[in-house]
């Protein structure tokens, strides 16, 4: 199946599928761009090497269809797409924005979801963005989800609280894996659009080279896990961050979570950790709960959507 075409680019620059090998240079680009934003922020855990290597391995994903990177004259990566079903992304060097690079990678992955038969495509832009919100907005995009990233200085206050009575806890252990993704997985089905399977889940929790499963206390209750905080250790950032936090339904509201999230800051804080951060969004309902942790709002994105209206249609 071809490629959808990509519109005329000036002639200094050349177009081609990413590869694996590609995974250092589409993280170096993601860095430039996301420290060039209001605060001058560095590359988040999310964007992290070895997560920009998970979705070049993504199951289902097709690189040679799926993905387009714009070099310059020398070679360098100064722009990327990334499409994965209603999932996109559209990243532009700073050095290379005002030509016509983010609207042109965007046509692309547009063109590229309609192709596969998406009805509709999403993308996470830092709120201090405005020039690439003002581009999605001109193209019919609006903001439907909104995104935080919640931090804590450690030492956390206070000690790690007693599990409530019958649940016990531990860090993760091998032969975990599987009890953790069907409890994540069915913790997040009550608002996520799709349901991964356990290849993909595993590419961005277990299987990264930055999972720590000591930092990653586990809830169990008569044999079962019924709550779970994944975690990776970022030694270069000096903080710690939780990937995943889930309780089991029957067992919310006991305390369980509140129980694990410090236990992993007491673990941070030991490995010499100074703070501790992770991503919530509107739709999991979870923001109050880290808030009675002591987290408190780092930095914000939205989540930007558009119907996909097919050639055919329109």
């Amino acid at each position: 199946m071809p490629r959808p075409p990509l519109p005329s680019l000036p002639a200094r620059y050349r177009t081609r599928p990413a590869t694996a090998a590609d995974a250092p240079a589409i993280h170096r680009l993601i860095t430039a761009r996301a420290r060039e934003l209001p605060g001058g922020l560095d590359s988040a855990p999310e964007g992290g090497l070895d997560a920009v290597a998970a979705d070049l391995e993504l199951p289902g994903l097709d690189p040679a269809r799926d993905t387009l990177l714009v070099e310059d004259a020398a070679g360098r990566v100064v722009g990327r797409a990334w499409v994965h079903g209603r999932r996109s992304k559209v990243d532009v060097h700073p050095a290379h924005r005002g030509g016509g690079l983010g609207a042109a990678l965007l046509d692309w992955a547009e063109a590229r979801a309609r192709e596969a038969g998406g009805e509709r495509l999403s993308q996470t832009l830092p709120d201090g963005d405005r020039a690439a919100a003002g581009l999605l907005r001109s193209r019919g995009y609006e903001p439907f989800v909104t995104e935080w990233l919640l931090e804590i200085a450690l030492p956390a206050a206070g000690g790690v609280p007693a599990p409530p009575d019958g649940v016990t806890v531990r860090p993760f252990r091998p032969g975990d894996e599987r009890a953790a993704y069907q409890l994540t997985e069915d913790a997040f089905d009550e608002w996520q659009q799709r349901r991964k399977p356990y290849e993909e889940w595993a590419l961005h929790t277990v299987e990264r080279d930055t999972f720590a499963p000591a930092l990653s206390p586990v809830a169990f209750a008569g044999g079962e896990m019924v709550g779970a905080v994944l975690s990776l250790d970022l030694p270069h950032t000096g903080e710690g961050y939780v990937e995943r936090v889930a309780v089991r339904r029957d067992h919310r509201n006991r305390g369980i979570a509140r129980t694990l999230l410090h236990e992993a800051f007491h673990a941070f804080h030991r490995r010499g950790r100074q703070a501790c951060t992770l991503w919530t969004h509107s739709e999991t309902g979870a923001l109050s709960l880290y808030q009675r942790v002591g987290m408190t709002v780092r930095r914000s994105s939205s989540v930007y959507g558009k119907a996909l209206v097919r050639a055919s249609d329109g």
